[in-house]
């Protein structure tokens, strides 16, 4: 039997690229290419660092095309160009990720292309994206609802957003991001390289962009006056804006240790022995950092939108988004709690089980 060849693109690529998106889909692909698909991720040239570059990554193929970096417009072009490969090498599927992407839903339709599209968040609500690049992703969503094929959604935010808005609920799938529950690391080199101690340090882990609130986070931790906690921010920004400028100078004026870009072992550590993380964003989709750190048994506090109340953590683990005085009552309250650790229920947010439900949407007729 010819395997079901699937073109997957909206993402910048993997592995170990920043980003939700890109750690869904290195956890996706890679279980879908054993499940027997033959799948084909195309990456954009302009983000992909290995040396010599991969062509393939645990079963799943790399095309790699450039993408214009132009900001609003660079995911659509890629996207469009990624379109155009996936029908002339015949392929059963093309997987777009995330709505902005999904503007060039027409064009994969006009092909003749089954499209699958992920809806990972209302991406129009980021802080970041200007008038003309929210225009474009509210059309890549509206898209989404009246022409694809089949629609992912990660949350019940989502399915109710498509419900709501444009009355779409055939071929929508609900169907979360997934997390590994890791084995413990017995090591702190990594973390004690760095200055810190377990189980005395604030972690925070994430893209530095506006909707993440980074800077808010410092400035709850400042007035928090937590002096027997360090604060520690992992990741960076794809490209130098005026905003990852600011929070870093920000970080550094008030000692605020910054990692850059940590994956694996390393980022398994910096999870492991977190006193507190804490997802301050007001915005997500479904967020795998907040799961990872939920897998690390970790206590977690995070903004009340509604993407991360989906989750179902008890009430003392969310503060009031816009309230800096209930931010920072919430961030001393769980830090002056005794307990060190917490166990949740991540049983629907299994990965083998999500690549599961993936293959039979691609399978529907």
């Amino acid at each position: 039997m010819t395997p079901m060849k699937i073109v997957v693109t909206g993402l910048r690529g993997f592995p170990d690229m920043q980003g939700g998106v890109e750690t869904h889909c290195e956890e996706l692909y890679p279980r879908l290419a054993r499940l027997g698909c033959d799948v084909t991720v195309v990456r954009r040239k302009g983000f992909v660092r290995e040396d010599p570059v991969l062509k393939e990554y645990r079963g799943v193929k790399f095309k790699d095309i450039k993408s214009p970096g132009i900001t609003g417009l660079e995911a659509a072009l890629h996207t469009f160009s990624s379109i155009l490969y996936a029908a002339r090498c015949k392929a059963d599927i093309i997987h777009i990720h995330a709505i902005g992407p999904a503007i060039c839903v027409p064009i994969a339709k006009l092909l003749g292309l089954k499209v699958v599209v992920t809806h990972h968040g209302p991406d129009y609500d980021r802080e970041k994206w200007g008038f003309f690049a929210r225009a474009i992703i509210r059309m890549g969503e509206y898209f989404t609802a009246k022409l694809a094929d089949r629609i992912i959604a990660i949350s019940t935010v989502i399915t109710g957003i498509l419900e709501k808005k444009y009355k779409r609920t055939k071929g929508v799938n609900l169907i979360y991001n997934g997390v590994n529950i890791p084995l413990p690391s017995l090591s702190t080199d990594y973390i004690e390289s760095m200055g810190l101690k377990p189980d005395k340090y604030i972690l925070a882990v994430g893209r530095f962009v506006e909707e993440k609130r980074f800077d808010k986070l410092i400035e709850a931790y400042v007035k928090a006056n937590c002096t027997d906690y360090n604060l520690v921010l992992v990741g960076d920004s794809d490209y130098e804006t005026s905003y990852s400028y600011y929070l870093k100078h920000f970080a550094e004026e008030n000692q605020v240790i910054l990692t850059g870009i940590v994956k694996g072992e390393k980022l398994s550590q910096l999870y492991g022995n977190a006193a507190l993380f804490v997802l301050p964003s007001s915005h997500e989709g479904l967020p795998i950092t907040l799961l990872e750190a939920m897998s690390h048994r970790r206590k977690v506090l995070a903004s009340n939108i509604p993407a991360n109340l989906a989750v179902g953590l008890p009430a003392d683990c969310y503060f009031e988004l816009g309230d800096p005085s209930d931010f920072i009552r919430k961030l001393n309250q769980r830090l002056n709690e005794k307990e060190k650790a917490a166990d949740y229920d991540l049983s629907a947010y299994d990965w083998d089980h999500i690549a599961a439900k993936v293959l039979a949407v691609y399978r529907e007729r």
